[in-house]
């Protein structure tokens, strides 16, 4: 299998972990020997609530019965999107009403941005350096990144930067500016989460000049920061609200949501103006809204603070100088490169899923299901803890 894996499956980096998957449960991910791996990444954040959660599982296997694609999005009412929609725009606040359902992070990066050019008849992006919005080409063009980007330009024009938690930058935002895209915390480049009022304060900018403000929440969304979307802790409210990850608890999903008015600016002048086949398709519409129930319903979501809390008194050691991040979205910021390097691999010995972050080599990711029991926060940290202390002591 693995040799087929490097053949015939298109890789993303020179050497990937090759886990080889059997099955998965709750906060473990069991490989074709027998072992079963604590999950400390729960899919990069898409897997809010562990691996095959009961709800979850159900709401897929009953609406698989029932019927799978028909249509493509937005020409059939299919239940499970209707209601979906309209219990997420009861959990959110004004404007935010209308909800366009795509495939994945980046693709309601694509949408948002262009529903903000359309509704303000402007060209110019802002976003910030550093910024990680997805892989697709107009996202790309939002990363502040040029290492990453060089090979694949000419890229989206008229994109302008600013340095995240510098309120000084703000006066870039001008009247030719159709939205400023903003990560809530930004993820690729290490959990960086605002500092002060800076999200207000450019919340306050964006009213001044007319121009769009996109909240990216592909990864602080559903729950996992310790409410329902990480922009709750800020006291800003995006014009656009992007989403993904963690949205249907493990199967491709995204949206991004606005005001009626706003969004209706898509389906005239021009028509179609903004189209996906598998947008909204009715098994992961159904997983998506058992997702949300299970985090609206419960008390899942608040229990987030305290377990944020027992990661951070484990987590200390020499070698970590630092915990950024919010809930359960934390990295360890290590000393070197080759230290956050050295702990991801060792750890996969110990059965322990930890990862990188993409555009901060020293920080580790630990972004578990929100799920997870203090036990198996205790047992992971410890085999952290136990690896840093060889890494600091070699024998």
């Amino acid at each position: 299998m693995q040799q087929d894996f490097f053949k015939y499956q298109a890789q993303t980096t020179p050497h990937p972990l090759a886990l080889e998957v059997s099955r998965a449960s709750g906060s473990y991910i069991y490989d074709t020997k027998g072992n079963a791996h604590l999950d400390f990444v729960a899919g990069v954040s898409a897997c809010g609530l562990g691996h095959g959660h009961p709800k979850v599982i159900k709401a897929i296997e009953e609406q698989s019965q029932r019927y799978l694609h028909v249509m493509v999005y937005g020409e059939y009412i299919q239940k499970p999107a209707v209601e979906y929609t309209k219990l997420l725009a009861s959990k959110l606040p004004a404007p935010l009403e209308t909800t366009y359902l795509v495939n994945s992070g980046t693709e309601a990066i694509e949408g948002a941005i262009k529903l903000a050019r359309r509704a303000t008849g402007r060209s110019q992006i802002v976003a910030a350096h550093k910024a990680y919005h997805g892989n697709t080409m107009g996202s790309l063009s939002l990363m502040g990144f040029e290492e990453r980007k060089s090979a694949f330009r000419p890229l989206l024009p008229d994109v302008h930067f600013i340095t995240f938690n510098n309120e000084k930058e703000l006066s870039k935002i001008t009247e030719k500016t159709a939205a400023v895209v903003l990560e809530t915390i930004q993820g690729g480049a290490g959990f960086i989460v605002p500092k002060n009022t800076y999200l207000k304060a450019v919340r306050k900018r964006c009213n001044e000049v007319g121009t769009l403000l996109i909240l990216d929440e592909i990864q602080p969304g559903f729950g996992r920061t310790g409410k329902l979307f990480g922009f709750e802790h800020y006291e800003c409210i995006p014009d656009i609200l992007v989403l993904g990850k963690g949205m249907a608890s493990g199967l491709p999903c995204g949206a991004f949501v606005a005001s009626y008015q706003h969004m209706a600016l898509l389906k005239e002048d021009p028509k179609l103006g903004h189209i996906t086949t598998f947008g909204g398709n009715p098994v992961i519409a159904a997983a998506s809204l058992a997702t949300l129930k299970e985090l609206t319903d419960t008390q899942l979501v608040p229990s987030i603070v305290k377990k944020e809390a027992l990661f951070r008194s484990l987590l200390v050691h020499p070698l970590i100088k630092e915990i950024r991040g919010k809930g359960l979205m934390l990295a360890l910021l290590l000393d070197s490169a080759e230290i956050a390097n050295t702990l991801v691999l060792e750890s996969a010995k110990a059965h322990l899923i930890l990862f990188w972050l993409l555009l901060e080599p020293r920080a580790v990711r630990v972004t578990p299901p929100l799920t997870i029991s203090e036990e198996e926060i205790k047992l992971g940290c410890k085999k952290i803890v136990d690896i840093l202390n060889q890494i600091q002591n070699p024998c």
